[in-house]
């Protein structure tokens, strides 16, 4: 599949496996791996850096297979879920990035355009959102409201 914004189509990685149980050597049960996540979730832990500390420290290869449940799931079940969703903060905080340095070097003409597509990419992202409401419909993007929360 080719990227959005290039007409470059990516590198090809490691491929998950394709069963839906979990493997026989994960000897974690549903209780062990609910309670590691909500550990790493007190912690300050986003979801996707839980998976990767559960795969790469605990032996943990996907959570889905084992709980059966995603780990936004969980973490919503437990009420440790962030108020917005990761992919959509990652975006906001890449354009405050983008417009600090556009503040110090007005004329980067390549860090403008750089910024029209991270702006669009949250505005179709904000309204997959609201479409499978998990943000208000009232909720809009403007770059003033972010400043100072998402730091």
């Amino acid at each position: 599949m080719a990227r959005m914004h290039s007409k470059k189509h990516g590198k090809s990685k490691s491929v998950r496996p394709a069963h839906k149980k979990a493997p026989e050597w994960c000897k974690r049960t549903i209780e062990e791996v609910e309670a590691l996540i909500v550990k790493y979730a007190r912690s300050g832990e986003s979801a996707s850096k839980i998976g990767l500390i559960l795969r790469d420290q605990h032996g943990i290869p996907l959570v889905r297979n084992i709980a059966g449940k995603k780990i936004t799931q969980i973490l919503r079940e437990k009420d440790l879920a962030p108020q917005y969703p990761e992919d959509l903060t990652n975006l906001i905080r890449k354009a405050q990035r983008l417009k600090a340095h556009l503040e110090e070097h007005p004329k980067d003409l390549h860090s403008k355009r750089g910024l029209q597509l991270v702006e669009s990419k949250i505005r179709r992202l904000t309204k997959y959102y609201k479409n499978r409401n998990i943000l208000p419909l009232n909720w809009k993007y403007t770059s003033s409201t972010f400043s100072a929360s998402l730091r």
